[in-house]
């Protein structure tokens, strides 16, 4: 049973592709795990032997509970829900195009036909601090996302169609940039 807001897909909280079939499969199992359990809270239970009389049908709140507590402990353990820093799913559409690593984190630029989007993304997520990054079409202004944030600055996006880009990226004072790049 699908719900909104739940893991819908296998690589809704990981990076994408995944890197092998192992790994495809291991998320696809955990998401199992998780609709299973969900849908048993959900739906209520039965515990012990209903059909001989000697059982109890209903809600089962503590058994709901200690199937919750154990899915969401899954969830941390296989770092669906806690995915971070290199690890963070993108939010830019299309295939990468180039990333660049610098002193604190990393630069990541990605690419459609059309448009091109960049991310500055934490090497270590946790206190706010102060991250931006820009991305400009040549012949055009630069798009921009600054302020204070956790774990990546962005995503910008701008229409690239036969055009260079430039791209850079700020994390705690340290910067990454390309020159024109996606020519």
């Amino acid at each position: 049973m699908w719900l909104p807001g739940m893991w819908s897909t296998p690589h809704a909280t990981s990076e994408w592709p995944p890197a092998s079939y192992a790994d495809t499969r291991m998320r696809r199992k955990e998401v199992y795990v998780f609709d299973e359990a969900m849908r048993w809270l959900v739906t209520g239970v039965t515990i012990g032997r209903a059909g001989a009389g000697g059982g109890r049908t209903g809600h089962g709140g503590s058994a709901r509970l200690l199937v919750l507590a154990l899915t969401t402990a899954l969830g941390l353990l296989a770092g669906g829900i806690g995915a971070t820093g290199a690890n963070a799913a993108s939010v830019c559409a299309g295939r990468p195009a180039k990333t660049l690593k610098f002193g604190t984190g990393e630069l990541r630029v990605y690419r459609t036909r059309s448009y091109a989007c960049a991310l500055a993304v934490a090497a270590k997520p946790g206190a706010r601090r102060r991250m931006s990054v820009q991305i400009q079409p040549r012949g055009g202004r630069p798009v921009v996302d600054k302020g204070s944030f956790t774990q990546q600055a962005g995503p910008v996006t701008v229409h690239a169609l036969n055009r260079c880009v430039r791209v850079s990226g700020t994390i705690s004072g340290k910067t990454g940039s390309t020159g024109w790049i996606l020519c």
